[in-house]
């Protein structure tokens, strides 16, 4: 049986800077990049394959898919965000599981990090 079927196989996200977002993920998430031209870049070190497109006129819509990503130190991870230039969208709150917050990336895409 093949793992992959019926599983997130990859992400997209839309972009609006590629250099402010390759910076911005390497310096929080300590993820790696790599080019597809200059207007997509395909990410690695997240668990999960994915991209930022920058074809086209990007448009970047609230709300949009919810990237929830996980943290051992989610205090560390907030000011990780917000010294590489994120946005706090929603502070840190509590909900059945842990806990979380949302932040706003470089392109204005809305995502979450939790911690147990």
């Amino acid at each position: 049986m093949d793992k992959r079927n019926n599983s997130i196989n990859y992400i997209e996200l839309p972009m609006v800077n590629n250099a402010e977002t390759k910076k911005f993920y390497k310096q929080v998430f300590e993820w790696e990049f790599t080019d597809w031209g200059p207007n997509y870049i395909s990410f690695s070190g997240a668990n999960i394959d994915g991209g930022f497109n920058g074809e086209g006129d990007a448009r970047i819509s609230s709300p949009g898919v919810l990237v929830v990503l996980y943290a051992n130190d989610l205090n560390h991870k907030l000011e990780s965000v917000t010294k590489a230039g994120g946005k706090i969208s929603k502070p840190v709150f509590e909900f059945p599981g842990g806990k979380r917050f949302h932040f706003l990336d470089p392109n204005g895409n809305e995502l979450a990090v939790w911690s147990e």
